[in-house]
């Protein structure tokens, strides 16, 4: 690992050395608060001093809606489209959205691994930067800290003045070719301080979940909520898709389309004959929660929520998931003998 100091000054020429060499995407400002990663067309526009971004970097590898085929049933025939690989390099990520991406790599190459994915993923080079805890960010609690490294090929740690910047890999080394940083041996700065925590760790969790089934919680989460979906669309390891097939007004062409779809929305669980399987929000609200930190977390020991607070933040309800998990430890305590 080696350390160099990139001055605030410089900033602007790093990213111009960034985009000379594969495109770059980074967070810009939409709005007067809100933050989207973009392709970078001017090397001013990039932010890396930001809260969050409204959606993470998964919608580059896994879009929003894709097509998966296109078919001709007058001549029954079928065509997948190529996949391009990302190629490019993304400009600072935080340390929750880069161990995103790594639970979503365990998800589509597992099994059956999802090509589609796997293929967007290929050449895609990561450049992290650190992040100030606001009043939503609680990846701390699930061992995220502000200033990780993991996953980055170069990370960025703010200072006042400027960043300390870490090459951390063979793809990192290759992208600072040409563009000469004095070192810098300080150190880093002291980490933020996080607002928000749920106060135990994922090995107790998987406990208190199986604990948890039936806790009256379910209820008065879902008398809130209004089952719109959005905690599923705004988080970076949510993953399930609908999948649908689409004729022309000739009945001769068409294709099938993969688009996102959540767990909360009613639909999502409406199987043949119009039967919905979890018919009752708290139900939706339970499973929901369960696979954040009880589902995949029992087979990976790792919660699969990476506290970036996204749900949180944009619930037109007001309902926090780290709100909900702490009540359900705080009952699962007061019915054992030794608090966890």
């Amino acid at each position: 690992m080696v350390q160099f100091f990139l001055e605030s000054d410089r900033v602007t020429e790093f990213v111009t050395h960034l985009m000379d060499q594969k495109p770059v995407y980074a967070p810009h400002r939409k709005g007067r608060q809100s933050f989207a990663f973009d392709l970078c067309a001017n090397a001013a526009d990039a932010v890396l001093d930001y809260p969050r971004v409204m959606q993470s970097v998964k919608k580059f590898f896994l879009p929003p809606r894709e097509e998966l085929l296109s078919f001709n049933l007058k001549e029954n025939s079928f065509a997948a489209p190529a996949i391009d690989p990302a190629n490019a390099v993304f400009l600072g990520v935080h340390a929750y959205d880069l161990a995103a991406v790594h639970r979503l790599d365990h998800n589509f190459s597992k099994g059956q691994p999802e090509k589609n994915y796997l293929a967007r993923r290929e050449g895609a080079v990561f450049v992290g930067v650190s992040f100030e805890p606001d009043a939503f960010h609680f990846s701390g609690s699930v061992g995220i800290d502000p200033q990780s490294t993991r996953g980055s090929d170069i990370f960025l740690t703010r200072l006042l003045d400027g960043y300390v910047l870490e090459v951390l890999t063979p793809a990192g080394e290759a992208l600072m070719t040409g563009f000469d940083l004095p070192p810098h041996e300080a150190g880093k700065p002291a980490a933020g301080h996080f607002q928000q925590h749920i106060f135990v760790p994922q090995d107790k969790l998987s406990s208190v979940m199986a604990a948890s089934y039936n806790n009256e919680v379910w209820a008065e989460t879902s008398a809130k909520c209004v089952g719109c979906g959005t905690c599923n669309l705004v988080c970076p390891t949510c993953y399930c898709f609908n999948v649908e097939e689409n004729v022309d007004i000739t009945v001769t062409e068409g294709n099938r389309e993969r688009s996102w779809d959540g767990c909360m929305l009613r639909t999502f669980s409406e199987v043949a004959g119009g039967e919905v399987f979890r018919e009752k929000v708290a139900d939706r609200q339970r499973h929901r929660v369960f696979r954040k930190f009880k589902y995949i977390s029992d087979e990976t020991g790792e919660p699969w929520c990476v506290g970036c607070g996204r749900c949180t933040a944009s619930c037109t309800a007001g309902i926090s998931i780290v709100n909900i998990v702490n009540k359900l430890v705080a009952d699962y305590e007061s019915t054992v003998v030794a608090p966890i």
